[in-house]
């Protein structure tokens, strides 16, 4: 998996349809200042997930659209918006 800083955030990036489709499943934590970055996204779950997060939706040139904080475990659904083309994941409480 390539890895990218985005917005201070070291990242890895989900670009298969196997990483993008396990993303932060069966992780136990990512650390401060690590995240995942999911291209072409702009809606996520945390179901299975066993630690919140914050997610920050991005657009096409980087800008931030959106961000949630604290996302709990077994969300269903959580949406960025229209504009929103990525989504940064981080453990809950990182970007701060």
């Amino acid at each position: 998996m390539q890895r990218r800083v985005v917005n201070g955030v070291e990242a890895e990036v989900a670009e298969t349809f196997f990483e993008r489709a396990k993303g932060l499943i069966g992780r136990r934590g990512l650390g401060r200042g690590r995240g995942l970055l999911i291209p072409r996204c702009n809606c996520i779950h945390t179901l299975f997930m066993r630690f919140p997060i914050d997610a920050v939706f991005l657009d096409r040139g980087g800008g931030v659209v959106k961000t949630v904080r604290n996302i709990r475990p077994w969300r269903f659904w959580v949406w960025g918006g229209w504009r929103a083309s990525s989504v940064l994941e981080t453990e809950a409480e990182t970007l701060l």
